[in-house]
């Protein structure tokens, strides 16, 4: 296979977003967009990559660089062409195929680029269109007799003819690199705008002779974000496809509308997820696992067989083995809970691990932070935690201990035996009756 790069246009303000954020920083399934964009990118078969950011935009510089993707900076917001322009000093000597594609199209695949890589073998350049149920505001994409690209008319000068065509520029253009650099140094920004357009590419390249395929893409797989709405749409039509996925591999949803799902959430064949689960990056959940209603889970493992929730909360770092039942109003971070184990009411599990085959009661805290460091608690095999027990970390209960209900645990509990640190129960005889009878009176007395 040829050399492909890519160049993702990044630089983009997003003013109709009202937010300080970059807009290719804004999340899609708890993805950054530009996230979407590069796997898409490296699903087509590209390596090398360069993000086109605007000045001062470090986050974007930050996340591009944890994905091993190079950054350049367009100084001037002088429009798509200048953009596309600025990364060619980062792809100097490059002699492949160059990819260019807006970084603020979260649902676009490899399947499509890969596409429009494929249709500019014929000509050597191509551009992607689509259909959109109203073309309002696009550039309309005109072909000659071949079917190649005659011209692209933005809507705003085009005549009522031209405007009654639906197919509609999307944005991506995919071109031998040499040659475009070359026609990318010829544009001019004789427009309204006054920025130079990268749309302007295929006509410069006409006059060389050279035709420009046409790929026409899922109208959804192109939509660009501009607006929160925009973003929210994104946000609909990419659970759509996530829970399409999760269905399609095997796993039960009873009402997979109100799941949400995260870009990486992995759920095996024939684990059951229940309505209004919400999966945050990271979560795992296999085969003959069980989800009950309102559980969030995010950067933790669900083993077979063991059931969550409902209502229960899985952070980073929560390993639940087979058999494990977390219920209700239960916390688990940074813990293992080992095979067996129980934990089924209004409990959080920080920095633990807990023993396969252990019970843990209602209301028990590991008390792991003091303010400045996080500590560990480990409790064995076969222990047994009373209700509304605290166990101050770092503390160790061994193998088939058991705490007695309400203590406050400080210090090791040895194999089998039994600790407590409860108070000792006083009783006063008819002290009940005596309290009633005052507060009737000074009821009665109120009422005088």
């Amino acid at each position: 296979m040829a050399e492909r790069a890519g160049i993702v246009l990044a630089a983009g303000i997003g003013k109709r977003m009202k937010s300080a954020k970059p807009k290719v920083m804004h999340a899609v399934a708890e993805r950054p967009i530009l996230g979407h964009v590069i796997a898409a990118l490296r699903e087509a078969g590209i390596s090398r990559i360069v993000v086109v950011r605007s000045p001062g935009a470090d986050s974007v510089r930050e996340y591009a660089a944890n994905l091993g993707v190079e950054s350049v900076v367009q100084e001037q917001q002088l429009g798509t062409g200048d953009a596309a322009r600025a990364a060619q000093p980062a792809l100097t000597g490059f002699d492949g195929t160059l990819l260019i594609n807006n970084g603020d199209m979260p649902l676009v695949t490899g399947r499509t680029l890969s596409g429009a890589l494929d249709a500019a073998k014929e000509t050597g350049l191509a551009i992607v269109a689509f259909r959109p149920a109203d073309a309002t505001g696009y550039g309309r994409v005109i072909s000659d007799a071949s079917g190649h690209l005659d011209r692209i008319v933005e809507d705003q000068d085009a005549d009522e003819s031209e405007r009654a065509i639906t197919l509609c520029n999307a944005g991506s253009v995919v071109a031998d690199a040499q040659s475009f650099f070359r026609w990318a140094a010829k544009l001019e920004k004789n427009n309204v705008q006054n920025e130079y357009y990268l749309t302007d590419v295929p006509a410069l390249a006409k006059s060389e002779g050279v035709g420009c395929a046409i790929y026409e893409a899922d109208p959804i797989e192109v939509m660009g974000m501009n607006t929160r709405a925009e973003l929210a749409r994104a946000e609909v039509e990419m659970q759509k496809r996530l829970r399409a996925r999760a269905l399609d591999a095997g796993a039960g949803m009873v009402a997979s509308e109100t799941v949400f799902l995260s870009f990486d959430s992995v759920i095996e064949a024939d684990a059951q997820i229940g309505p209004y689960v919400v999966f945050g990056p990271g979560a795992t959940v296999r085969s003959g696992a069980e989800i009950r209603a309102f559980s969030h889970l995010e950067g933790c493992t669900v083993e077979r067989g063991a059931i969550v929730g409902p209502y229960a909360r899985l952070r980073p770092g929560a390993v639940i083995e087979e058999d494990v039942h977390i219920g209700n109003f239960v916390e688990v971070k940074n813990s293992r809970v080992e095979k067996g184990a129980k934990a089924n009411h209004l409990t959080y599990l920080g920095d633990t691990r807990v023993g396969a085959g252990a019970n843990i009661g209602a209301g028990t805290i590991t008390c792991n932070y003091d303010g400045f460091d996080k500590h560990r608690t480990e409790i064995g095999a076969r222990a047994f935690i009373g209700s509304n027990t605290a166990l101050v970390a770092p503390v160790t209960v061994e193998d088939g201990a058991y705490v007695g209900a309400g203590s406050v645990i400080t210090e090791r509990v040895s194999k089998d035996a039994l600790a407590l640190t409860r108070a000792g129960q006083a009783e006063k005889a008819g002290w009940a009756e005596k309290f009633r009878t005052r507060k009737r009176a000074e009821k009665a007395a109120k009422g005088k």
